[in-house]
């Protein structure tokens, strides 16, 4: 299979030959691995007990997808990926808006997919061989798996694809056995001597709902579009593509995430999961736990690497995506080390998800606003300005950027961090909120709202049915 040179320019009619099936077999296959599962023990660790996880979960989730699911419309009509496509909103140079929060979103998911994986590979190869469990252990694992990766990612899309489709049904299997591997020691309730992190249900709940749920769907916000892209609306109708993508996404998040709470109520992991999973797992399950813990590893990480490499590709316009790929694919090992000897889990993770949450939230609502106004209708040739190194067009606004559109996204994105309440850092507006983390709902309002009445009429520069675009100039 040759690798894919395509980076971030418009994808030819002719090369648009997946379909909805694909979409929802990339979105399911990429996510049954354990960077996704972990995300499931967040509510036990923040000591909630089976169905207030379960709840806070789903709840979220449900949330989350609304709200992210029809951005995969984007790129079904403008045949390139969502950050460039951001472009007839925020103009062909402000999009890197997009670009940045995608690469920040990417580069912390594929950390955590190794950082989380990698640990439970040492922890099964510990118990299997004897493995030493330390730090040159773990570093080692951390390399390989990060080597692995970039293969898939280098290669792209349809490597990545195949891989997908392969881990949808493997690791479906390998959970559902897992099910049986963990039923002896599950228990319905929270974690002993577990309190609730916020100091009562609601406000526990309610950071669940965000951390643990909505997060997941807003990890994608600049991703679909790498793959929808790559559907023709010739072929498939919006409708269809919008469907596929619910239902990846609600399948491909809930499963692993619920798995993820069952074994942690399991292995009554309060303050960490990947040591006591391997620790509560029989002997039985340790060599289809390491299958799991690497394949899946490789086949989420290496979409998120793909992702990471089309936006730096984004960024840099002069770099091949396999170049790009290779310089985030090091600096998300780093990360993975970082976290690893520097950090625990669970306040790591928390952080992350949530000030990642309140920043790209805002960014989301805007482009859904354009898309809506725009209806579907795009420039192609316009939206690339920037990649070819030209001037003018439709979306070239002000000097490349929309002003309106990327200060409301400055301003949403603010008042976002300003409501945000993490282990590490917490917001002045808390006080206004009753101490309640509403950073995402507060971000995407204001940013939606100052963006709708900023530009009343749409964005100058939409493209309409009846209008002839504009010529861009080298």
């Amino acid at each position: 299979m040759p690798i894919e040179q395509r980076g971030v320019d418009t994808v030819p009619e002719a090369e648009r030959t997946s379909g909805p099936r694909d979409l929802v077999s990339i979105l399911l296959g990429s996510n049954l691995c354990l960077g996704v599962i972990v995300f499931g023990w967040l509510p036990v660790s923040f000591g909630l007990g089976l169905w207030a996880s379960v709840t806070s979960v789903v709840t979220g989730t449900l949330v989350g997808v609304a709200v992210t699911a029809p951005l995969a419309l984007i790129s079904l009509r403008t045949a390139t990926n969502l950050s460039t496509s951001s472009g007839a909103f925020f103009g062909v140079r402000g999009r890197l808006v997009g670009s940045v929060v995608g690469l920040l979103l990417s580069l912390g998911y594929t950390a955590l997919a190794l950082w989380i994986g990698g640990d439970v590979v040492v922890g099964t190869l510990s118990r299997l061989t004897g493995l030493p469990t330390g730090g040159a252990a773990h570093a080692v694992v951390y390399a390989l798996l990060a080597a692995c990766t970039v293969v898939g990612a280098v290669y792209g899309y349809r490597l990545l694809l195949r891989l997908s489709k392969a881990l949808a049904v493997g690791m479906t299997a390998l959970l559902a056995v897992g099910l049986v591997a963990y039923a002896g020691d599950f228990t319905t309730a929270a974690v002993p001597d577990t309190p609730y992190l916020l100091g009562s249900f609601w406000p526990t709940w309610l950071l669940s709902a965000v951390a643990a749920g909505l997060s997941g769907p807003v990890a994608f916000i600049t991703l679909l579009g790498d793959y929808t892209r790559y559907v023709s609306p010739e072929r498939h109708s919006a409708r269809t593509v919008w469907r596929a993508t619910c239902l990846g996404l609600l399948v491909g998040l809930l499963v692993p995430q619920l798995f993820g709470t069952y074994t942690a109520l399991a292995a009554h992991g309060a303050l960490d999961y990947a040591g006591p999973l391997v620790a509560a797992s029989p002997g039985w399950y340790l060599v289809p736990l390491l299958v799991a813990a690497t394949a899946g590893t490789v086949g989420n990480a290496g979409l998120m690497l793909y992702s990471m490499g089309l936006d730096l590709d984004a960024i840099l316009p002069r770099a091949t995506r396999a170049r790009a790929t290779l310089v985030v694919a090091a600096v998300a090992t780093a990360f993975v080390f970082l976290g690893h000897f520097a950090s625990d889990a669970q306040t790591a993770m928390t952080s992350f998800v949530l000030l990642l949450t309140a920043i790209g939230t805002p960014w989301a609502v805007i482009a859904l606003i354009g898309h809506a106004r725009c209806g579907g209708v795009y420039d192609p040739e316009a939206l690339q300005v920037y990649n070819r190194r030209s001037r003018g067009g439709v979306y070239w606004f002000s000097a490349g950027w929309h002003p309106r559109a990327t200060a409301s996204w400055a301003i949403g994105a603010a008042v976002g961090l300003a409501a945000v309440s993490t282990p590490l850092y917490e917001g002045p507006l808390l006080a206004l909120t009753g101490g309640i983390d509403c950073s995402f709902v507060l971000s995407g309002i204001v940013g939606g709202a100052l963006y709708a009445v900023l530009t009343p009429n749409g964005a100058p520069g939409t493209v309409t049915a009846s209008e002839t675009p504009l010529r861009v100039e080298p």
